[in-house]
């Protein structure tokens, strides 16, 4: 009598032999975690690049032109009534070859307090824009400027 041994077909496979392979609820979660992720990274990018782009784009404020002509009136100690203007070429060089400034200073009382009205007109775009501020600036009668 000759014994055999079961013969076990390829494709039949024991409780031991079984491969371990992801469900598909596990492969549906995975996906919407990376495509969360590629999201926020997306997102990320797109608001630097948004940043970006705006940051090449300079305008032209009266602060600017405020600051220079106050530092000019620290180093000279003259501060004269009247109007006087021109472009940025002198501050900046050809940053602003468009951007005009004008600066018109009035004396406000007989103590020495003068205001200094700026208006900047330039255009971003070919839209045309303006910008305006108002300064008091004290210098006391004994001044070497005052008239």
């Amino acid at each position: 009598m000759k014994l055999t041994h079961p013969q076990v077909h390829s494709c039949q496979r024991t409780t031991q032999e079984r491969f371990q392979a992801f469900t598909l609820i596990e492969v549906l979660i995975a996906s919407s975690v990376l495509a969360v992720t590629l999201m926020g990274v997306l997102a990320i990018c797109s608001n630097g690049l948004r940043i970006a782009r705006a940051l090449q784009h300079t305008h032209v404020d009266a602060g600017t032109v405020a600051a220079w002509t106050y530092n000019m009136i620290s180093l000279t100690n003259r501060l004269e009534e009247g109007v006087d203007g021109g472009n940025f070429s002198e501050m900046v060089g050809d940053l602003y070859p468009d951007a005009i400034w004008q600066r018109q200073i009035t004396e406000v009382g007989s103590n020495g307090l003068y205001r200094v009205d700026f208006l900047i007109r330039y255009s971003v775009e070919k839209k045309p824009l303006e910008s305006q501020l108002s300064m008091l600036v004290y210098k006391p009668a004994g001044s070497p400027g005052r008239r």
